[in-house]
């Protein structure tokens, strides 16, 4: 069969290029399914989780059965609702924590309190030695309710949690109605989380707290525990003033019944949620009560009912404009002598943070779709290899960065917003999830292109033939010795077989040996540890506020930088477009900024004044990205003696031997075009005459007419411009082989690298 020309070029390339070896498979699916074990391993907590579910419901089974013969007057449980303190009232009227009726003509409450609250709060020491330092006016009340207190008992469940300094407070609140026929709809049930933050550490106490609300004077009453410690919901007739008593005990029964049947269907129908872990049991075993009394708005009771009707169930009325919503309270805790304090807590309400989250979904969406397409079309213009070289590879990766943690956080978003809203945070999760895995293909692509570049290239030296003789010796041979015999040469016989060579048993390699060796050599198994590792590190940063803030202002200081730095020591621009940077850097900014700077922001994450510095630092260098592509050049910023990029001279001046009989002398053959590289023999200095000097060098002799004089000086700057001019025809490798320009340029608009010796070229 006809085997198809190889190209001489190839066989000298691969003449020492070792043979590819077919990749081993086993590893990869080794780490493969290592990784995938790592992920999908709960090291049994789904299993753990299915016994707390059980434990969970046989402890409801219990407080249920003992809670009813309370109801009922049975003397079979010695289960029984303690009285309410007395001394709790005159220290809510104290900080003003009451409600009240108000005239419904001018006057309201919100009867839906579901929501958000964020806000300061004030911590007090109620100790009884802490109260005897201390002149409030409550000083008096508050030594009256903790006048059982056990100081002992105090200081075992207090824990290590630093009460003074939590500054913040954040209520996050839940309504339904009671889940029995003949409820009262003057009554809600209500629960939700308490978070305590300390604003400097920006670490936090998390308290679960099941309550209930009473509509008609605008007031809540709630029992807290630490997460990981079950609220008794029994207790809460024990809270609430007595004119409320009795319903608050009939509302109980069927709560606690209504949890029952719904824990029972999740296990039949083998729904298990794993818990995430928490530690707020170890910092605290303090139980608290909560006393809130939500601000009264100026809107007629009849308004504010419509507004809330449409905001349930719309049906295109016109309401009244929702006013604020706010709340002040006490969060109080007896057995630990702590109290907190906060007035006009600002919240919002769950219909308008889902349509806050829906407008801030389509803006998100359209800002990625923007920087989406704005990267189709810096991909196409820089498609060929010389606008590659210009690119700077960190600076897509730390793109793909940023927007990985995007696409995490967005869908992490979009799982804990329960409803519509979760469908909206979709689609910015995808787009981000998108643009990732372009920037991060777009980087591997300039990786693996300009890898080449710091790469030396490897010369093959001398083989050695072990079968070889020693070569005879070159000096000279010895004198002889007149009368002295020759010595018999013995007949030389056949030479002897070389012996061959001992090869040793090559030693089994360690699998930490082999791992090693194969992580250097398989860029696919890097690749999956990176992602491996990437993803877990995103997946930590997400769950901490602190480290994502930190993330995000090292990585937008971060996007041009890098650019910025190899335009300058390759002496070329970058090859972006000003509109990919211009709206690229706008795009990124005003994500940013939205969470950095707006105070009302989705997350409510507290205004950085630090981020306008930020956003001045990253235009600032796409600034500089800019004027590099000008007339300024890349070094344009940079002191004199570094202003000077080092850059291979395609051009140099090569000797040509002037030959009479050649009218048309050429430097030799193009590597590319096989076509002889010509030079015009006028643009060369002609040979010498008998004086020795050059026909155009000679300089005018004393007497010589001036005529000459200047006839001479024009032939020699004519000279110099053609000279000019051809040395741009040809061009010069580092590897010594020479080519058209017009060809090399040609060649290097497709592949960076020899096309005789296969060894990578810098740019032309």
């Amino acid at each position: 069969m006809d085997i198809p020309p190889r190209d001489e070029a190839d066989g000298e390339a691969g003449a020492f290029a070792p043979q590819q070896r077919v990749r081993n498979p086993i590893p990869q699916f080794l780490f493969i399914s290592f990784m995938l074990f790592l992920l999908t391993n709960h090291n049994g907590d789904e299993f753990l989780a299915r016994h707390q579910y059980r434990d969970a419901l046989r402890t409801l089974e219990y407080q249920l059965s003992n809670y009813t013969a309370w109801m009922k007057g049975s003397n079979e449980t010695n289960f029984t609702v303690p009285e309410r303190d007395t001394t709790v009232a005159p220290l809510l009227h104290s900080f003003h924590v009451v409600g009240g009726h108000l005239d419904s003509s001018t006057s309201s409450y919100y009867a839906n309190t579901t929501g958000t609250f964020h806000g300061d709060t004030n911590f007090y020491n109620v100790t009884p030695s802490s109260l005897n330092d201390t002149a409030h006016e409550w000083s008096p009340i508050a030594e009256k309710y903790m006048m059982d207190a056990n100081m002992s008992l105090i200081l075992e469940k207090i824990g290590s949690w630093n009460w003074s300094a939590s500054d913040k407070v954040a209520l996050s609140l839940v309504e339904k109605p009671p889940s029995f026929i003949n409820a009262s709809k003057d009554v809600a049930l209500v629960h939700g989380k308490i978070e305590l933050t300390h604003e400097s550490t920006s670490d936090d106490l998390r308290l679960e707290f099941e309550g209930i609300h009473f509509i008609s004077n605008g007031t809540i009453y709630a029992i807290a525990e630490p997460s990981g410690r079950h609220v008794d919901l029994r207790f809460l007739p024990s809270i609430v003033p007595e004119a409320f008593r009795n319903e608050t005990a009939q509302i109980v029964e069927p709560e606690l019944s209504s949890r029952i049947s719904k824990l029972k269907n999740l296990i039949d129908a083998g729904i298990i949620e794993q818990e995430a872990a928490v530690d707020e049991v170890s910092k605290t075993m303090c139980p608290f009560s909560l006393h809130v009394a939500l601000d009264h708005v100026k809107v007629p009771e009849l308004l504010l009912r419509e507004y809330e009707d449409e905001v349930q169930q719309p049906a295109g009325i016109w309401t009244v404009h929702p006013p604020p919503m706010s709340i002040s309270g006490l969060l109080m805790s007896k057995e630990c002598g702590i109290l907190y304090e906060f007035h006009q807590v600002e919240g919002v309400g769950l219909r308008s943070l889902f349509r806050k989250l829906t407008t801030y979904a389509g803006s998100s969406a359209i800002t990625y779709l923007t920087m989406l397409v704005l990267l189709f079309r810096q991909m196409q213009r820089s498609r060929t290899p010389s606008g590659i070289s210009r690119l700077s590879f960190w600076t897509f990766l730390v793109q793909s960065t940023v927007d990985s943690l995007s696409f995490a956080g967005h869908t992490v978003f979009a799982l804990v917003a329960d409803g519509k809203p979760s469908l909206s945070l979709v689609v910015p999760a995808f787009l981000a999830c998108v643009l990732f895995a372009n920037e991060a293909q777009f980087a591997m692509l300039i990786q693996q292109f300009q890898a080449p570049e710091d790469a030396s290239p490897r010369v093959p030296g001398p083989t050695v033939n072990p079968a070889t003789p020693n070569p005879p010796a070159t000096g000279a041979p010895e004198p002889e010795i007149p009368g002295t015999p020759l010595p018999v040469q013995p007949t030389p016989g056949p030479p002897a077989p070389p012996a061959p060579p001992i090869t040793p048993l090559p030693r089994q390699p360690s699998f930490l040996a082999f791992f090693i060796q194969h992580l250097r050599s398989d860029p696919q198994m890097r690749l999956w540890l990176v992602m491996f590792l990437f993803l877990t590190f995103m997946v930590h940063t997400i769950l901490s506020a602190t480290l994502s803030i930190i993330f995000v202002s090292i990585t937008y200081s971060l996007f041009w930088l890098p650019q910025i730095v190899r335009s300058a020591r390759r002496g070329r621009g970058s090859g972006l477009s000003k509109e990919y940077l211009v709206g690229t850097t706008l795009c990124r900014l005003y994500i940013a900024l939205y969470f950095l700077l707006c105070p009302k922001n989705v997350l409510d994450i507290e205004p950085r004044p630090w981020a306008t510095i930020l956003a001045g630092f990253v235009c600032f260098q796409m600034s500089i990205v800019i004027l590099q592509d000008t007339r300024l050049g890349p070094t344009f910023f940079l002191p004199r003696q570094y202003a000077t990029a080092k850059t291979y001279d395609y051009h140099p001046v090569m000797p040509v031997t002037y030959d009479p009989e050649s009218p048309d002398p050429s430097l030799g053959d193009c590597a590319i075009c096989m076509d002889a590289i010509y030079v015009d023999a006028s643009s060369r200095r002609r040979p010498t005459s008998l004086d020795g000097k050059s026909d155009w060098s000679k300089t005018s002799a004393k007497g010589t007419s001036k005529r000459k004089a200047t006839s001479g000086i024009l032939n020699a700057v004519q000279m110099g411009v053609e000279s000019a001019t051809a040395r741009k025809n040809y061009s010069l490798a580092p590897c010594h082989h020479l080519f058209h320009t017009e060809c090399l340029e040609k060649w290097l608009a497709i592949k960076n690298i020899c096309p005789q010796c296969r060894r990578p070229l810098p740019a032309l």
